[in-house]
């Protein structure tokens, strides 16, 4: 009955991965660097170490046991952060290009290896 209705920010091939190192361009986070923990393509959102942390109220269970309030990381649009240089202080982007028939996921600005 129902259609399933496509994420606004939805990003066909993101060039932001987990693990990569990245800072906040805009928002209420800018200027906050960290590590991705998640990228989610089809919201268009990431989950960055340290950044945008919310509160989560949990009723106690098996597995976690005592209830209470948690705090966690929450999603940020991928259109708001930026990947960081090996330096750590100069924003970049990713490309892929083809060195020796692989295909090497590269620094934008320096071509080295990410």
């Amino acid at each position: 009955m129902y259609k399933k209705i496509k994420a606004r920010r939805a990003v066909k091939h993101p060039y932001i991965r987990k693990d990569d190192n990245v800072v906040v361009i805009s928002g209420e986070f800018k200027g906050d660097t960290g590590r991705v923990l998640s990228v989610n393509a089809e919201k268009g959102t990431a989950v960055i170490e340290g950044v945008n942390k919310i509160k989560k109220h949990t009723k106690p269970n098996k597995n976690v046991g005592k209830g209470g309030i948690v705090d966690k990381e929450g999603p940020i649009a991928l259109s708001n952060i930026s990947l960081l240089s090996e330096n750590g202080k100069d924003k970049t982007r990713a490309k892929y290009i083809t060195k020796e028939g692989k295909r090497v996921r590269v620094d934008a600005k320096t071509e080295k290896d990410i």
